[in-house]
């Protein structure tokens, strides 16, 4: 199927003139000869590109501009014109529009930028396609009230830039709850960097969470903090930092700043904060091991992930999810598992809850080929 471009433009000849030398170059040509009928034409038949005159009479092409941005914001404006200036060029770029060609127009030119702004819209929808595919693969799965509850909980802290403190058992998930918070952000966009608190060393905690400068022993090198600037950090069971290393994050986060190892220059940053912790932090503030004031800094946002056994109306749909996971992975299909398995499932305490019942699965799924499982091959939960 060949690419749609719709030339807009009041002078016949060049709709015609221009029309017949791209559709020698196998796009398909709508033409229209003012901003009105062009807008009708889109409407219509929502082409993959138009080729847009600034200067026509009754509705402008800047105007004509602003209103397929409002209602077909993925569809590729190039604009053309007759009398180009550079503040006219840039306003047309700031509303939306891909490129700015002046008369008289360069079939050659033309062509490149007609080319690069179609390569330009399909890697839009491949990165809408694979960012709905990412927040899929990160999204809660379940019905239950609790995970209703969660989900909502995720959705409220999203859009805000506010700390969020992630509490609740080893192997509930809270790690996929910190991916889905940042993926539903403005600042999805750039990654979240993960910082695994429980390895982190106190010898080494200022390189890996402010870098060095190339002086230093270690070479220049980013911190964790840096690499987050304009995204997000994720502080995985901050409850197993030291209490030194806590006081050196809660400055950071009250400055909003830092300087690398070995470095005096001071480096601004514009950081959000998640955190997650399997452990009673207020206890730990009351036995002198965690800090309040940080504790209070993080928990802005205050998310419980609750344990598999209060929701455990939602494990049939999660082992269908790991299932058809891990059949995709190794292309060898389980059929299901019969409702006595399930029922099994269902009354185990699951202390490890989902990280338990994924990797119970995954085992499973090794030893039963193309079968449905059933109760007499999960002898681990009778």
């Amino acid at each position: 199927m060949f690419p749609t471009i719709l030339i807009v433009d009041d002078e016949l000849s060049i709709c015609q003139t221009l029309g017949g030398l791209l559709a020698d170059e196998g796009f398909e040509i709508m033409t229209a000869l003012n901003g009105y009928e062009a807008l009708k034409i889109i409407e219509e038949t929502s082409p993959d590109l138009v080729l847009l005159d600034i200067w026509m009479h009754g509705i402008d092409g800047m105007e004509t501009l602003k209103e397929i941005k409002k209602k077909h914001p993925y569809i590729q404006v190039i604009m053309i014109t007759g009398h180009g200036r550079i503040d006219t060029a840039v306003s047309a770029i700031k509303l939306g529009a891909y490129d700015f060609i002046e008369k008289p127009l360069s079939i050659d030119r033309v062509i490149v930028a007609i080319n690069n702004a179609l390569n330009f819209r399909r890697l839009q929808e491949e990165n809408k396609y694979l960012r709905k595919k990412t927040i899929e693969k990160h999204s809660i799965t379940g019905n239950s009230a609790a995970a209703l509850k969660l989900k909502k909980e995720i959705a409220t802290a999203a859009p805000t830039d506010a700390s969020a403190l992630i509490t609740g058992e080893n192997g509930t998930g809270k790690e996929l709850v910190a991916h889905s918070i940042h993926l539903l952000s403005s600042r999805c966009d750039k990654p979240i960097i993960d910082v695994n608190c429980a390895a982190l060393s106190n010898d080494y905690i200022d390189i890996e969470l402010f870098g060095s400068e190339s002086k230093s022993s270690f070479g220049k090198r980013i911190g964790k903090f840096e690499l987050a600037n304009k995204s997000a950090i994720f502080f995985d069971e901050i409850g197993d930092m030291s209490l030194e290393a806590q006081g050196k994050i809660l400055r950071v986060l009250q400055e909003r700043r830092f300087s690398r190892s070995g470095g005096g220059r001071m480096i601004n940053i514009d950081v959000r904060v998640i955190a997650s912790s399997n452990k009673d932090l207020l206890q730990m503030i009351k036995s002198g091991d965690f800090r309040e004031d940080l504790y209070y800094r993080l928990n802005v946002m205050p998310i419980n992930v609750p344990p598999l056994r209060e929701r455990i109306e939602d494990i049939p749909l999660l082992a269908e999810s790991f299932l058809n996971e891990y059949s995709k992975k190794t292309k060898s299909p389980i059929k299901g598992i019969t409702k006595g398995a399930l029922k099994l499932m269902q009354e185990h305490s699951w202390r490890g809850n989902v990280r338990e019942l994924k990797n119970l699965l995954e085992r499973l799924s090794i030893t039963v080929k193309k079968n449905k499982i059933g109760k007499a091959d999960i002898p681990i939960l009778k």
